[in-house]
């Protein structure tokens, strides 16, 4: 977003603006002074200061009194019916997975620095594996979260992992940064990750990442280790690539 760029045919250029403000914020850690969104956009000062005025009289910025400008909090309400969206446009590809494999099936998201369920399909089997929507777990010990870090720089991976600890749920949770770097590597060059009881015995999950989404987000099948066989997670990893495909076009 630069001064000197064309806007689309059809928009409205200073809805793009602030709209390409509050993505440079939040991409920030969410404050940010005025001459740095003025470096980070392109834009001159005066047209920042009217953009950030009006995103404060609204409500989506607040100026803190340091002087730098903070995400507001209205922004919540928008954060919490798109993630409700999230979940109508997931749980069709969710339960085409669960007809065709027998197991439950999940989409996560990577929300600082913790994963959150959005929306799961439970499997049809008396004994199956049970997420609870909105439940938050930290990403080392979980199949989704792996996916998703799989994509990310290693230093950035080795950061996170610093600040939430590595918290040994069971006995084969990954519980050193070393051997969590070989897991992403792995799950970097396969296309998918998978949790062998890490997060909770007896539990076997196969993830995927949806490549090109708004958010970081994964999805995922999982159920009791028995009937998560290799057999089963051979058949699992190419219907949660083609499903993860199928939910980005329809997120775009």
């Amino acid at each position: 977003m630069t001064e000197t760029s064309k806007p689309r045919t059809g928009s409205v250029q200073s809805i793009e603006r602030a709209f390409g403000l509050l993505e440079t914020m939040a991409d920030a850690g969410g404050m940010m002074g005025l001459s740095q969104l003025a470096t980070a956009s392109g834009l001159p000062l005066p047209t920042i200061h009217r953009l950030v005025r009006t995103l404060v009289d609204l409500g989506y910025v607040r100026q803190e009194p340091s002087r730098q400008y903070v995400l507001g909090p209205k922004l919540i309400r928008l954060g919490e019916s798109s993630s409700h969206m999230l979940s109508v446009f997931a749980r069709p590809h969710l339960a085409r997975l669960v007809d065709e494999l027998g197991e439950s099936a999940n989409m996560a998201m990577l929300d600082g620095d913790q994963i959150v369920y959005l929306a799961q399909v439970p499997s049809r089997h008396s004994m199956r594996m049970f997420t609870e929507v909105g439940r938050r777990v930290l990403p080392h010990c979980t199949a989704v979260g792996k996916a998703i870090l799989a994509q990310y720089p290693e230093g950035a991976v080795r950061e996170l992992l610093a600040r939430t600890g590595m918290p040994q749920h069971t006995e084969n949770t990954i519980s050193t940064p070393d051997a969590f770097a070989s897991q992403l590597h792995q799950a970097a060059q396969s296309g998918y990750a998978t949790d062998e009881g890490e997060q909770e015995l007896g539990v076997r999950c196969v993830a995927v990442a949806v490549p090109d989404a708004p958010t970081p987000l994964a999805i995922s099948v999982s159920g009791p280790a028995p009937r998560m066989t290799e057999a089963l997670v051979d058949r699992a990893v190419p219907l949660l690539t083609q499903a993860a495909e199928a939910l980005s076009n329809d997120l775009r």
